[in-house]
């Protein structure tokens, strides 16, 4: 308006509008955010809520279940510590069919070790899992209960319980009674200590290690690991009050892979399942990985960044060559024609850039695992 009013010449204001449409600020950065959602999607990574790129740049927390995101999630059981008097075949047959039905990490390895003793499962009547206190399940006549000696029954003598050592436990009740113990051994991931390592590059300045194991177990994990704030026992409650409190310290970003952690998922910053273990937990997170490895964390960290970096690029870079072009066009030297060239022209450019949001950068990984 400015310019018509000086030169007296309307088309100047004609081109300046054609050249001041904020179509880099519009297009670029959905480009950008859809190209990087893409690129994930190539590296094992379900973007279910696109914000989550934009906000893990700003995260500077990180919480991490342990069973299967720290560890390998695969635990073998190692020892079945009974009491006198108890088959051990027969109550392993037992724990197994119930576990079946169970999406514990544990489960698995007390079925596998059903299946090498060639043990034949039993049909279950009567099953309950409540969130973080074990397996309750009636089979063949027999009430069981899988669990920790948190959730023990009162009444249980607890002289008959073996002395804690490191390793995973669950205990077995049957019809009210304690009957045996049973220990597993689920090593780290090989690139679990680099990976907490490097975690400063990102931004990331304190890393807690939440569980519902037992905390010596945990701490025992954590020290492998370069881990130093540790919660064990934790339900899945508490895991959410843990967020909670973080969140209103930093922003956060939690890191697990069962249905437990799915309320503490749905609470932080950004939530990314780990492996497409269950859906209620993929259905919590803002982003899944398929592939249960901290390298795909890694990757999701750079993908993050690039896009918001790419996206600031274009629509910024475009916006600034629009204010350029609107100079000349108030100056007289762009035609409303030549103007409207100019702007797709600026359009394809910023667009251009943020398609590289797309493709793979060199670099997407910045630690070395100890393999």
């Amino acid at each position: 308006m400015l310019a018509w009013l000086i030169a007296g010449d309307p088309r100047r204001f004609l081109a300046v509008l054609v050249v001041a449409t904020p179509c880099p600020l519009l297009i670029a950065i959905p480009v950008a955010i859809i190209g990087s959602v893409s690129l994930a999607a190539k590296r094992g990574i379900i973007i279910r809520d696109p914000s989550v790129l934009e906000r893990i740049a700003d995260c500077r927390t990180m919480i991490l279940d342990k069973t299967g995101t720290l560890t390998y999630g695969r635990p073998t059981l190692s020892v079945q510590d009974t009491l006198a008097g108890v088959d051990k075949r027969r109550l392993l047959q037992l724990v197994a069919s119930v576990e079946r039905y169970s999406k514990h990490p544990l489960a698995g390895a007390i079925i596998r070790a059903a299946e090498e003793a060639k043990l034949a499962l039993l049909e279950v009547s009567e099953i309950h899992e409540p969130p973080g206190q074990g397996l309750k399940a009636k089979v063949d006549g027999v009430e069981i209960f899988v669990t920790s000696r948190r959730f023990l029954p009162p009444e249980t003598d607890l002289t008959q319980l073996p002395k804690q050592e490191a390793g995973l436990e669950c205990l077995i009740v049957l019809d009210g009674k304690y009957v045996a113990t049973y220990r597993f051994h689920d090593g780290p991931r090989q690139e679990s200590r680099p990976f907490i390592a490097h975690l400063g590059k990102h931004g990331i300045n304190r890393v807690l290690l939440v569980s519902g194991d037992r905390e010596a177990e945990v701490k025992y994990l954590a020290e492998l690991v370069g881990i130093k704030e540790v919660y064990g026992a934790t339900s899945p409650e508490d895991k959410v009050r843990i967020v909670r409190e973080e969140n209103e310290r930093a922003k956060t970003v939690f890191i697990g892979d069962g249905i437990n952690d799915a309320p503490a998922l749905a609470t932080a910053t950004v939530g990314i399942a780990f492996g497409p273990n269950s859906d209620v937990t993929s259905n919590a997170a803002g982003a899944v990985i398929m592939e249960a490895s901290l390298t795909r964390v890694d990757e999701f960290f750079h993908i993050g960044a690039r896009m918001r970096r790419i996206a600031i690029e274009s629509a910024v870079g475009g916006m600034l060559l629009s204010i350029v072009a609107m100079f000349f066009a108030a100056g007289g030297a762009l035609s409303p024609v030549a103007g409207a060239l100019v702007q797709e022209v600026i359009d394809v450019v910023a667009i251009l850039n943020a398609l590289r949001a797309s493709f793979p950068p060199k670099i997407l990984i910045d630690f070395q695992d100890s393999k």
